[in-house]
């Protein structure tokens, strides 16, 4: 049986609290041109069913998912996410968690551990330079996150209920015009969630009419 394994992941402040209000529940993620160019062509449905897209591996050809960065079914993320601690000696670095920060939900609780997916209240907004996620050690992560199922897919090929599990939200100011959705931070409404997902892919750099392969992970969130 094989060990699980714990990576760390980077997602932005609205998808965080996405993740919190269980909106969020699937990422996707684009796949590396040098993987891609080694996708090897599906040579009939067969092939197709067995796995496609896959790679050359050392007994063969073995599915493309068995090389996901992100881990197999099982494994575990943990989150990094922009953050502060008001701490002497972390604010020093490298980020090592202090003897004394113990009770992280008491640290948490007290102001000293801040996360800025929270947002802060007018009198906190004057705290230093927040700290980047690529930035955050493991002890500061507050979200597990199991993965559920991993897989490869073309970009364009998400569905309505995909689109809604990465996190788009329902517009309900005016229900009854029906069901609008859309992505925290860009006014842009949509009757079709796969829209909004578009718009949310291009927003953080990618390009939807590419319609790149891409890396489908589908997670719960576990206790840390």
């Amino acid at each position: 049986m094989s060990q699980i394994k714990e990576r760390p992941i980077l997602f932005s402040a609205p998808m965080v609290r996405a993740i919190l209000e269980n909106r969020k529940t699937v990422t996707r993620r684009a796949i590396s041109p040098k993987l891609v160019n080694r996708f090897d062509e599906p040579r009939g449905p067969a092939d197709v069913a067995s796995g496609y897209p896959f790679v050359e591996c050392e007994d063969g050809y073995c599915p493309a998912t068995n090389l996901c960065p992100y881990g197999q079914t099982g494994d575990r993320l943990w989150v990094r996410e922009t953050w502060y601690c008001d701490h002497f000696e972390v604010q020093k670095g490298p980020y090592l968690q202090p003897v004394d920060m113990h009770d992280l939900d008491q640290s948490r609780e007290d102001g000293e551990l801040v996360y800025a997916a929270d947002g802060l209240a007018p009198y906190e907004q004057e705290q230093p330079t927040w700290k980047p996620s690529i930035h955050m050690p493991r002890w500061v992560s507050r979200i597990l996150l199991e993965i559920t199922d991993a897989r490869v897919e073309r970009l364009q090929d998400i569905s309505e209920e995909q689109a809604k599990a990465e996190g788009v939200r329902l517009y309900t100011d005016h229900s009854e015009l029906g069901d609008w959705w859309h992505v925290e931070g860009i006014e842009t409404y949509s009757a079709d969630p796969r829209k909004s997902f578009e718009l949310l892919w291009n927003s953080v750099g990618g390009d939807w009419n590419a319609n790149p392969w891409v890396w489908v992970v589908e997670f719960k969130r576990v206790t840390p």
